[in-house]
């Protein structure tokens, strides 16, 4: 089984990477970073990853599931207004791969429209709240959701029962 794990090529968030990377080797995933960039990418506390493919080679095909990692990266990228990218969430949706988003990465998951009556752990963040609503997806204040192959994280704390969500999505044994 493999999990592209998608990152921002500066400021993401490390922990989110370093413990979904730790629980996916524990279930004998493989874990592929991916970013829009080539050279290495430096997380908020200074980890370093070098992507294994570029996102834009990114094919659902290949892939058990996609994971959006939060991060100030994703601001100041504007991942969320990234057309290839939000083509590229539409197309594991479409190929009933899940995507699971981290916090500020929902995002991604509202801009590429295909949120409309799924449930979305939705942040305090007033920005992301307009999001879900605008694309007729249904918040929650449930800190985990997983509706219709999206999985929504709005306490990045929880990363471990939110990455051990989708390890038993994937039916890993």
């Amino acid at each position: 089984m493999r999990v592209a794990i998608l990152i921002a090529p500066k400021d993401f968030k490390d922990e989110s990477v370093s413990n979904a990377k730790l629980l996916f080797q524990k279930w004998n995933i493989e874990a592929v970073i991916t970013s829009y960039s080539t050279k290495e990418c430096v997380g908020y506390h200074g980890a370093i990853y070098k992507p294994d493919i570029n996102a834009a080679k990114l094919d659902p095909q290949n892939f058990d599931a996609l994971f959006l990692v939060d991060g100030k990266g994703v601001e100041e990228y504007k991942l969320y207004d990234f057309r290839a990218l939000l083509e590229t969430v539409k197309q594991f949706s479409i190929n009933k791969k899940p995507i699971a988003a981290i916090n500020n990465a929902i995002k991604i998951v509202a801009r590429a429209n295909i949120v409309s009556n799924v449930k979305i752990a939705t942040p305090q963040d007033s920005e992301i709240q307009r999001l879900v609503a605008l694309y007729h997806g249904t918040a929650s204040r449930n800190e985990i959701e997983d509706d219709k192959g999206i999985l929504t994280l709005s306490n990045p704390e929880k990363i471990y029962e939110f990455a051990d969500l989708l390890v038993s999505k994937l039916g890993a044994k």
